[in-house]
């Protein structure tokens, strides 16, 4: 079977499933970069010049980390918050994986079964997952890779997501420094951000707060 590669969409209505097409999931200390095995820290400094690059780079939190259920959940929040500074990013939880209808607030919510209404309201061009579980991410980056153009990664607390542009496996709260760390050696070259300028929103739970 022919190399698959996992790119940015749009692919497809259903783009078929990463796996199905042969595609295998990294080994401890590798990751993958649309669908190639390579080493991690070759992943790391492909992903900060992604984020770089981009005019709407995004974190999507997902339970795993939204919720301080255990210190090392609160420890791999705290990386995500510094990671989102040092470029900037925005970030947009994944807080409910149940389906929201008749309409999500896109601009400061995804959802698992219509992310494509995220990334499109925002125009967002690069992402990247932490702490959304498997079977959920892995639905999400179909969708997104089938009905939009946004370059995806994921880190993993597992064996990484076939179904990501790049993915990352065994996320911890040192690797998620470890992307962070790369990001501020290329600033440190003279790779300045593209990203355009923008102001966190915030939710309570009485709704948003501008």
């Amino acid at each position: 079977m022919s190399h698959y590669e996992v790119k940015a969409g749009p692919e497809a209505f259903l783009p078929p499933a990463a796996a199905s097409m042969g595609n295998v999931l990294p080994d401890p200390g590798q990751a993958h970069i649309g669908g190639v095995i390579v080493p991690e820290e070759e992943a790391y400094e492909f992903a900060a010049r992604k984020f770089l690059e981009a005019k709407v780079p995004t974190i999507f939190p997902g339970p795993l980390v939204l919720w301080k259920w255990n210190e090392h959940a609160a420890d791999k929040a705290k990386a995500i918050r510094e990671l989102a500074n040092e470029l900037p990013m925005r970030l947009i939880p994944m807080a409910d994986y149940r389906p929201k209808y008749p309409k999500i607030d896109a601009a400061v919510e995804i959802n698992p079964n219509h992310p494509n209404l995220t990334i499109w309201h925002n125009k967002i061009d690069v992402c990247i997952f932490v702490g959304v579980h498997c079977h959920q991410a892995n639905l999400a980056l179909k969708i997104i890779r089938g009905g939009t153009d946004c370059y995806t990664m994921a880190m993993c607390a597992q064996a990484g997501h076939e179904d990501a542009c790049l993915s990352f496996r065994d996320a911890t709260p040192e690797k998620i420094r470890k992307l962070t760390a790369a990001v501020k050696k290329l600033k440190s070259e003279g790779v300045k951000s593209q990203a355009e300028e923008f102001t966190q929103i915030k939710m309570t739970r009485e709704g948003r707060v501008t």
